[in-house]
């Protein structure tokens, strides 16, 4: 029994003794191998500083280019609608027919004035004729009677004539006096009544006009060219001049108005950089995306910018002016309009993969120094162009972007950089944008975030199984 428990304890110890030893042998051929291991490989690109358009992407809405909601003039009942509801119709096309009984009776009654204003009128000129042929008549008398008192006056001093014949001749010069005076008044109060007659005759002829104006009223017409609603009256409605209400409302679509809106923080920095001269005042051109996504065939220009911001919103609104022949715009559509307010100088086109976000939230990219070692670099990001980062500082001209690898580099780690084959050139700033509706740098740098939390977080299972 000795001799086996002997034995016994001398085999556990020999068999310790060689697991000791093997885990000993593995341990070093693992730091053997992990010493013999290549340095990683990454791709990268080389800074290139370019000019970029920052083309900027709006949400909008369209309006009409112009308006008109048609009111009636005059009061009546509507006898008929001229217009096909939701038709195109032209400028001066009439609408409506207001029933015209009681406008037509005003139009006879203002030409049966003027006439009769007309009429007083001779009537007073012919009297002022009369009057006048009478002064004349009665000037003669006078110049008669003066002349025989004349005459009889040397008669008198000699008795020649008797008192009595005197004192005739004497009352007919005060006679012919008085008629000449009398045939002055009638010339006066002639004049007087035709300058009545001529005013009452203008008169006459205003309240014609304004009758026969509100008998061409009845006709309700379209006072610009553009498309139709559908009619809120119908034949046999009462309206009147005052209401609020329109009969319909015709919009002009061709051209069409897109109504954007920016931020007012955004628009002071765009004016801070162009200010600074780290940009340039971009194109007045606008591209448009339609509800559906399609892109509206033809492009607008930039008719105006407020010079206020909505105290609600915060925002400014930009107004573009489309062309619209076909209609296909409509008002109070949803479309996204994609402006190029500026054009950045010395910019760089990163790709989103190159671009990560630190712990603190801050945007940076891995660079490979001359010692073909990585380096964190952090970058200030001015939007997307083309679907690539718009880098506005943090980089150098020449340096070494990492582009693809840098999920499983970390920083001071001696790598392998070759040049990123099969790369989709840069576009330049010449170029027409592809899209401008990226992700906002935060969204993008969080994406890139995470398969490099998911690389990482796989490293200490890759050691131990090596």
């Amino acid at each position: 029994m000795k001799h086996s428990y002997l034995a016994l304890v001398i085999a556990a110890v020999l068999s310790g003794a060689v697991l000791v030893g093997c885990n000993s042998n593995e341990d070093a051929a693992g730091d053997a191998a992990q010493q013999q291991m290549p340095p990683s490989v990454v791709n990268v690109q080389t800074v290139t500083f370019e000019t970029v358009p920052q083309v900027q992407t709006f949400s909008g809405r369209t309006s009409a280019y112009q308006t008109a909601d048609v009111r009636p003039q005059v009061n009546g009942v509507i006898d008929e609608i001229l217009f096909r509801e939701g038709s195109t119709v032209k400028k001066g096309q009439p609408l409506y027919r207001i029933n015209t009984d009681n406008y037509a009776s005003s139009v006879t009654s203002g030409r049966a004035a003027v006439q009769q204003a007309e009429a007083n009128y001779q009537t007073a000129l012919a009297n002022t004729a009369s009057s006048e042929a009478a002064l004349v008549s009665s000037q003669a008398s006078l110049a008669q009677a003066q002349s025989d008192l004349q005459r009889l006056q040397g008669l008198i001093d000699i008795n020649a004539i008797s008192k009595q014949e005197y004192d005739q001749a004497v009352t007919a010069v005060r006679t012919a006096e008085a008629s000449v005076n009398s045939s002055r008044a009638a010339i006066a109060q002639s004049k007087a009544s035709a300058a009545s007659s001529k005013a009452s005759i203008s008169s006459a002829k205003a309240g014609l006009e304004a009758s026969a104006l509100d008998y061409s009223r009845t006709i309700v017409r379209s006072p610009i060219s553009g498309r139709s609603d559908r009619s809120s009256f119908t034949a046999g409605a009462l309206v009147s001049a005052s209401q609020t209400d329109p009969l319909v409302t015709v919009s002009r679509l061709d051209p069409i108005y897109v109504d954007i809106s920016q931020s007012s923080s955004e628009l002071l920095k765009l004016r801070q950089q162009i200010s600074a001269g780290k940009a340039q005042t971009g194109l007045n051109t606008v591209e448009l995306v339609l509800e559906d996504g399609t892109v509206y065939p033809v492009s607008g220009e930039l008719a105006l910018s407020e010079a206020k911001v909505d105290e609600s919103t915060g925002a400014v609104t930009l107004r573009a002016i489309f062309p619209n022949s076909n209609n296909i715009l409509l008002p109070g559509m949803y479309v996204s309009a994609r402006l190029t307010q500026s054009v950045i100088n010395n910019a760089v086109l990163v790709p989103q993969s190159a671009v990560t976000r630190s712990v603190k939230g801050e945007t940076q990219v891995y660079i490979v120094d001359e010692n073909n070692k990585i380096k964190v670099r952090p970058i200030t990001v001015n939007g997307t162009y083309n679907g690539n980062w718009v880098v506005t500082d943090g980089l150098k001209e020449g340096e070494k972007l990492v582009v693809i690898g840098g999920s499983k580099v970390k920083p001071d780690q001696e790598v392998v950089a070759k040049p990123l084959e099969n790369a989709t050139p840069a576009p330049t700033g010449n170029s027409t944008p592809a899209s401008t509706s990226a992700k906002t740098p935060q969204q993008a740098a969080t994406e890139t975030k995470k398969p490099a939390e998911s690389n990482t977080a796989k490293k200490p299972a890759e050691d131990a199984a090596n």
